[in-house]
């Protein structure tokens, strides 16, 4: 028996190479995976890098429906970061393309490979101020409202994009 679609939260970013395109690209692949449909994407940020050096991000969130598991959304993210060169040389590096599934239904997840929810998304204003664009009343699993963290990520550098 097939089960109704889920809804998925995917934070989007990229810092090397063509970074606006890498993400327009991105976004395009994500609308054309199997069992599902990209129903929204935030406008597109800006953000300084946390935690590391580099040029700034694009940044954006997209909501999708899917009939994939959690885990073979991961699969599927990771294909296509793998097809836009993405290396892991060391935490936090610079991207030419960043996938996270950051919301996943209301599930909270948690093995070795996927901790849904993104377990640092509401302590970083390139996630909440997309997601909040898209959901402004999003709850995120085990936490709350997403709003009631945008105070805490406010001195943190980002700008909507036109």
């Amino acid at each position: 028996m097939r089960h109704a679609p889920s809804v998925a939260y995917i934070g989007v970013g990229a810092n090397l190479g063509d970074a606006r395109g890498n993400v327009a690209d991105a976004l395009a692949r994500l609308a054309r995976l199997p069992g599902g449909a990209l129903q929204a994407v935030s406008g597109l940020y800006r953000t300084a890098p946390i935690d590391a050096g580099g040029a700034d991000y694009i940044n954006a969130v997209a909501r999708l429906t899917t009939t994939l598991s959690a885990a073979a959304l991961l699969r599927a993210l990771h294909d296509i970061e793998d097809a836009h060169g993405r290396e892991r040389p060391y935490r936090n590096a610079p991207r030419t393309l960043d996938l996270d599934l950051l919301l996943y239904d209301a599930e909270r997840i948690a093995t070795p490979a996927l901790q849904v929810p993104h377990p640092r998304m509401h302590q970083r204003a390139f996630v909440l101020a997309p997601l909040l664009e898209l959901a402004p009343a999003i709850e995120i699993p085990g936490l709350g409202p997403a709003r009631d963290y945008a105070a805490g990520v406010a001195g943190q550098a980002i700008a909507r994009l036109d």
